[in-house]
């Protein structure tokens, strides 16, 4: 590979992490250099379309999220959509009350905020962060991974389009990432032997722009709330359950999610389809190697209860991107493992620290019946008294403390 690379960098995976890394790149090189920006996505949303039923896999977006959307061109696409701003935030344990003793309230006043952060559909996600990615001159090529080679000089790009080199190649293809594997990469994987089901449902009761979770004891529902006053739901259950549930009748659904829901906002009316997907754990031990490094599922995932596997994403691409621009600055080449590694660094910490405290809480609130769970669901009570405990809470599920990137300092214009 003695030729100059023909891209700068190379995105596997155009979902709405490595569409945003796109964007936000793209943005930083410029008119001139934005099309040695690659993203390689063989699935392109079609546009939204409004009067389209809603899409059953949703995100719930933190305010860091947000600004780091804003910083990469894509949030005003995103608001000007099918955007569910959510203000409050009730979770309570089995045997509790949404609002009584032994349950949590979030809400967006105790931190002078307008919301806590709002639903979108994944599929606008990926199609708002695209639509930034090409707008700032980034090269979009609608293809698949179909092999890679990596060395000192350069990253060979093998791809059923055609053939490119690139100084850094990132792989942002999800859980089962194969540029990761063709990388040479591992990751370990813990199976929870969990199903969740989402579906859309209509509530007897209005839902007050509030988000609603309730731990059972075998699981966990999750009911967020929409823009036309549905909810989406996330209901977490051991496998066979959550297929008993997904195989039942609609109006058996709407009786078994109802009950789930211990009622709090009336009767809850299946309004389309369901669907499952199975629940894992990944985490790579390695996030980079050189000229290759991994962002977003390709490099960990995490339970879905507390909705923070994109928002970790985001937070990888801007922490990704900051580095390769400060990398840029001083000169120095964007594949080198000591660029990377400043990335690896920063990130992976703060993701375990996530992933731990998620599994932690599946462990010991969603499926806790025993003594330790019986225990720890006591606490929620006393988080719930403690204003620096619940401060510490929202600025973390907002992505505002930490170490977090410029980018998700900035406010969203």
């Amino acid at each position: 590979m003695s030729a100059a690379p023909t891209h700068d960098v190379v995105i596997v995976g155009g979902g709405p992490v490595g569409a945003t890394l796109g964007a936000l790149l793209a943005r930083q090189a410029g008119a001139r250099a934005a099309a040695r920006v690659m993203v390689l996505e063989r699935h392109v949303p079609p546009p939204p379309d409004p009067v389209a039923p809603r899409g059953l896999r949703v995100s719930a977006l933190s305010r860091g999220s947000e600004r780091v959307l804003a910083a990469a061109g894509a949030w005003a696409g995103i608001a000007a959509l099918c955007r569910s701003p959510y203000e409050r935030m009730h979770v309570w344990p089995e045997g509790a009350t949404p609002r009584g003793a032994g349950s949590l309230t979030f809400d967006a006043a105790e931190l002078s905020e307008p919301d806590l952060g709002c639903i979108v559909e994944n599929a606008v996600l990926q199609r708002a962060a695209l639509d930034a990615f090409t707008a700032a001159g980034g090269t979009l090529l609608r293809g698949e991974l179909a092999g890679l080679a990596l060395d000192a000089a350069a990253a060979r790009v093998a791809t059923d389009q055609g053939e490119f080199t690139a100084r850094l190649v990132v792989g942002a293809d999800g859980a089962r990432s194969a540029a990761r594997g063709f990388a040479g990469l591992a990751a370990e994987v813990q199976d929870y032997g969990q199903v969740a089901v989402v579906a859309v449902v209509r509530p007897g009761q209005p839902h007050e722009r509030t988000a609603w979770q309730r731990f059972l004891g075998a699981g966990t529902l999750a009911l967020l709330p929409l823009a036309d006053g549905n909810l989406s739901i996330v209901w977490s259950l051991p496998e066979a359950e959550a297929r008993a549930h997904l195989a039942c009748g609609p109006e058996e659904f709407s009786r078994r999610v109802t009950a789930a829901s211990d009622g709090v906002l009336g009767e809850l009316v299946l309004a389309g389809e369901r669907a499952g997907f199975p629940l894992r754990r990944l985490e790579a031990p390695r996030y980079a190697t050189e000229r290759f490094v991994l962002v977003g599922d390709a490099a960990h995932m995490v339970h879905p209860l507390a909705g923070q596997g994109v928002n970790l994403g985001f937070m990888d691409a801007a922490a990704l991107a900051e580095v390769l621009q400060r990398a840029h600055a001083e000169g120095e080449d964007p594949g080198a493992l000591r660029v990377l590694r400043a990335y690896e660094r920063w990130r992976k910490g703060d993701n375990q620290l996530t992933s731990a405290a998620m599994d932690g809480i599946n462990r010991f609130l969603s499926f806790g019946r025993d003594r330790v769970g019986r225990l720890v669901q006591r606490g929620m009570g006393w988080v719930d008294r403690s204003a620096p405990a619940k401060r510490l809470l929202i600025e973390r599920a907002m992505g505002l403390a930490g170490d977090v990137p410029q980018a998700a300092r900035r406010r969203a214009g």
